[in-house]
């Protein structure tokens, strides 16, 4: 590390800021930022300019970026509204993209056009999350039953994703019945961890010494929290299971553990937004843009068309199930949630990088899923606000973003 370059990354970092920057300035242009860095990161690297590789300084901060990055989108899990009559319909809707992913999967191996069905099942089951929020609040939908509903399948598409892809797809355990086991000893560790924090936290003491120490130079909150992410990450590799898994439980543990329902310290999770989407997360996704394989689907026109064909695969998956909802949402309101459920990309990103270090599926297929996703980001966030215009539920004025969702999304456009 001493004698590396860190070329790369400065050309990664400047890619990241100027991009944003350039949204900001065109207010008017609704691109999501994902999709601008990962475009980018596309045009400055070795498929295009070569200004930049994905290096060792490069691909180390990427990494860290993608832990990140999940920790932060479990950060945005909110149990407490799965349950009851939403947990179960979001829940039917869950199981029937399950069945449909399933089916996709084989349909395209018997096609010829993918060897391992089970990863592209995985890959067509989660929405993203941090996409559609910001969509919901800037048509006013975040709190109505269609917010509602669509916000509690994308958390239960994210979580189940992520368990499925640690759990069939690890690249450490030799076989799913192992890697059920390890997976019960996982959560067995984080019952624990969950506990003895609720116990520490109940010390009088130490949470004066919290509150005092946390907007210091200690940042003592923030370090308790980088300590159990990466506390968490080496338990999932110490018991063979994808790290990305630890790293989005992090999240979930910190978000349900750390309410502050007497407002002790309303800055902290900005501070980690300001981490993740200020520094890390954005490494993460421009390499993914020097990493792509452009030439894999430019050169083969087969390749390519296999873009609409993932994208229809995702409509179909995450967007027909949506019609269980019909019972309490008008048909436009349905066809809105079937859009932004079928809005994927950091995941599909996340697991297909996975996918062809196991040797699970082709560079050409991860780009073609990659470009499916990039789309799918691009084009159903923006038909979903056409449709909820017309509709009561978004009647009202935009709901200003917070500014946890807003860091990770284009100013001026839904991510």
């Amino acid at each position: 590390m001493p004698d590396a370059s860190f070329a790369s990354l400065a050309v990664v970092l400047a890619v990241a800021f100027f991009g944003r920057l350039l949204l900001g300035l065109v207010p008017r242009l609704r691109v999501p930022g994902v999709v601008v860095e990962i475009v980018l990161g596309i045009v400055v690297g070795p498929a295009v300019l070569g200004w930049a590789h994905a290096d060792q300084p490069v691909q180390l901060l990427a990494t860290i970026g993608v832990a990140f990055l999940l920790f932060l989108v479990g950060l945005e899990i909110d149990l407490d509204r799965l349950r009851g009559p939403l947990l179960r319909t979001v829940g039917a809707g869950f199981a029937l993209s399950i069945a449909l992913a399933v089916a996709a999967g084989y349909a395209l191996r018997g096609l010829g056009i993918v060897k391992n069905p089970l990863l592209v099942a995985v890959l067509l089951t989660a929405t993203s999350l941090g996409l559609i929020i910001p969509v919901l609040k800037e048509a006013g939908a975040a709190t109505t039953p269609l917010g509602q509903l669509v916000v509690g399948g994308a958390s239960l598409g994210d979580f189940g994703a992520v368990i499925a892809l640690s759990l069939l797809f690890s690249r450490e355990a030799s076989s799913a019945s192992t890697r059920l086991v390890l997976l019960g000893a996982f959560v067995a560790a984080i019952a624990l961890v969950v506990w003895a924090i609720s116990r520490t936290g109940r010390s009088m003491r130490i949470s004066a010494v919290l509150v005092r120490l946390q907007d210091t130079t200690a940042q003592i909150r923030v370090r308790a929290a980088l300590l159990l992410l990466v506390g968490l990450v080496v338990l999932a590799q110490h018991t063979g299971l994808e790290t990305i898994l630890a790293a989005f439980v992090a999240g979930a543990v910190v978000g349900q553990i750390d309410r502050d329902e007497h407002g002790t310290h309303p800055m902290f999770r900005l501070k980690l937004d300001a981490i993740g989407y200020g520094f890390l997360v954005p490494i993460f996704f421009v390499t993914s843009g020097l990493r792509f394989d452009l030439r894999a689907l430019t050169d083969h026109p087969a390749v390519l068309a296999r873009v609409p064909l993932f994208l229809a695969a995702l409509v179909v998956v995450r967007g027909v199930p949506t019609v269980l909802y019909r019972s309490r949402l008008d048909t436009r309101q349905v066809v809105a949630a079937g859009l932004l459920q079928a809005t994927s990309l950091p995941f599909i990103v996340t697991a297909s990088m996975i996918g062809v270090d196991i040797g699970a599926i082709t560079s050409a297929n991860a780009a073609a899923l990659v470009a499916a996703g990039l789309v799918s980001a691009l084009a159903f966030p923006a038909l979903a606000v056409s449709l909820l215009g017309r509709t009561d539920a978004a009647s009202g004025a935009p709901t200003p973003m917070p500014e946890s969702t807003h860091a990770a999304i284009a100013p001026a456009g839904p991510n």
